[in-house]
């Protein structure tokens, strides 16, 4: 059985905490990222927690020749696709940018793995493909609604991008994880999530707030038609969800799937309003947040969580950690990055 993985975008928030988990399980990890969202001490952490230094190339997945030699030079049998842009404000900005980035080295992966025959690729998609969906919870044979940003469209037509070509192939196989909103760090400390300038997300907002970084968090509206009036999410813990990229490979791998292409939810199943979110920060880690309220931010659904029996039952994973335990590791991550005591 052929234990290699080619990570890309392995650097990254996600990328890295799966790294973790992979070489935990005794799987052969080979990184490709080009830093434009990451950073080179992630790779360190991934080292310490570990005792393994994973194989690491910098390149751009863009560059279908540069990772070509990557495809020469090792022969791992299975891919995890991170590598892409992800910030949703940003991407309405500079849609081309998320389009020609997003999408080519999707393709270049792809060509790539039929050139090389290279068989297993779990995708990184997300639950903005459901949008503002109709019925909540959300399963997997909820309808996608058209995307809100060019991000939520890029996940969307890659997921699409990969049933075809599945469906073309003898031998491809496919599994698009849909996760809902990651939160927490490793329980190390080493790794964590490093946004670059202001946090596009509410947990690093949270704890840059805790640490004196930021003045004050925004809740963007307090007025929705929920049970507190503030956004419900499904937030699932950072380790949790690189487990469920392990646990896909492995499917692949032992040769477990029903079917060439397979899309799974990949979060708790509870939801939790910011307030919730907040307040449960505060609670864990015993400390005050400064927020105050603002309007609501263009884009964003009143709420959204996972049906999760399709994995639960059938790929075989679950969300396990406490929510506290994971805005406990969060901060303690931050006073890492920030050398607090």
């Amino acid at each position: 059985m052929n234990r290699k993985v080619l990570v890309t975008g392995g650097a990254g928030y996600i990328g890295s905490h799966t790294t973790v988990e992979l070489i935990n399980a005794g799987y052969e990890v080979i990184i490709v990222d080009n830093f434009s969202n990451s950073d080179p001490s992630s790779l360190e952490g991934v080292e310490r927690i570990t005792g393994v230094k994973p194989t690491f190339i910098e390149v751009d997945c863009c560059d279908k020749e540069a990772l070509r030699k990557v495809f020469e030079a090792h022969d791992f049998m299975s891919v995890i696709h991170f590598a892409a842009y992800k910030a949703v404000g940003e991407s309405v900005e500079k849609p081309l940018m998320y389009y020609r980035n997003n999408m080519l080295s999707l393709i270049n992966v792809l060509d790539l793995m039929s050139e090389y025959n290279r068989p297993n690729i779990v995708f990184s998609s997300s639950a903005t493909v459901y949008g503002d969906a109709d019925v909540l919870p959300v399963t997997e044979l909820t309808p996608r609604k058209p995307a809100t940003s060019a991000y939520g469209n890029t996940k969307q037509m890659a997921e699409d991008i990969l049933r075809d070509a599945t469906a073309a192939s003898a031998t491809l196989h496919g599994i698009a994880l849909r996760y809902f909103n990651p939160i927490g760090a490793h329980p190390s400390a080493l790794i964590g999530e490093l946004p670059r300038g202001v946090p596009n997300n509410l947990v690093p907002y949270i704890t840059q707030t805790a640490a004196g970084v930021r003045e004050c968090l925004s809740i963007f509206g307090d007025d929705y038609a929920t049970p507190d009036g503030s956004c419900q999410r499904d937030f699932i813990d950072i380790v949790d969800l690189a487990r469920a990229h392990v646990v896909a490979i492995g499917r692949m791998v032992e040769g477990r799937s029903k079917s060439q292409y397979e899309v799974f939810n990949v979060g708790t199943g509870r939801p939790v309003s910011v307030f919730e979110l907040v307040n449960g920060f505060e609670k864990a880690n015993n400390l005050k947040l400064n927020y105050k309220i603002a309007a609501r931010r263009s884009g964003d659904v009143p709420a959204v969580w996972a049906d999760t029996t399709l994995a639960n039952e059938e790929l075989g994973w679950k969300a396990e950690r406490e929510l506290n335990d994971t805005l406990r590791a969060a901060w303690m991550w931050e006073k890492h990055v920030r050398g607090i005591e």
